[in-house]
């Protein structure tokens, strides 16, 4: 996926200004796509000049230099976001740096990989709490619209996701601590 396609959705969602957009890039699709404040900022620019987004100045200050740039979606921009949408996907991408040591701990260990384990639970398990509180504050509506309904589905990948992830890592804790007997 690229970030600017990312972008694309986020300003088809709500046009926004540059800080606005990364802000809401944090609390949206951040959590499945990770892009830098200095990277949108930087993706905004190729795609204006691309032709898919454009920008006006926002309500504000008096003084023109201090207004903020609103930067929204044109048609050859949204045209962009369908081609990119109905390409077929890359396929699985199962980059996991974690799995990678525990291969290695399986080889040369024990390495003493329970306190990173332990690390990754907890931030797991933030991530899963914090998916938590967003159901239970965004998807609440008796006649959700269907793109509430998909929304909400993401979500609930999210929310599988983290929950099998603690769940694996937490019965693979014992097996960090294991030593095999000698021969």
């Amino acid at each position: 996926m690229s970030v600017q396609h990312a972008l694309l959705t986020s300003l088809l969602e709500r046009p926004s200004s540059g800080y606005e957009l990364a802000r809401r890039f944090d609390r949206s699709i951040g959590y499945f796509w990770h892009a830098t404040h200095q990277q949108i900022y930087r993706e905004l620019g190729r795609m204006a000049e691309h032709g898919w987004i454009a920008e006006e100045e926002g309500e504000g200050e008096s003084d023109a230099r201090n207004r903020k740039k609103v930067y929204f979606v044109l048609p050859p921009g949204r045209d962009e976001l369908a081609r990119w949408v109905l390409a077929p996907t890359a396929g699985l991408d199962l980059r996991d740096e974690i799995l990678v040591k525990l291969r290695a701990d399986a080889v040369v260990g024990p390495l003493g990989l329970r306190p990173e384990m332990q690390r990754l639970i907890g931030l797991h398990q933030e991530r899963l709490d914090t998916y938590r509180q967003i159901e239970r504050r965004d998807f609440s509506a008796a006649q959700p619209t269907r793109a509430q309904l998909l929304q909400h589905a993401l979500l609930k990948r999210g929310i599988r996701y983290e929950e099998d992830w603690v769940s694996w890592a937490e019965e693979l804790l014992p097996l960090l601590d294991k030593q095999d007997d000698p021969a």
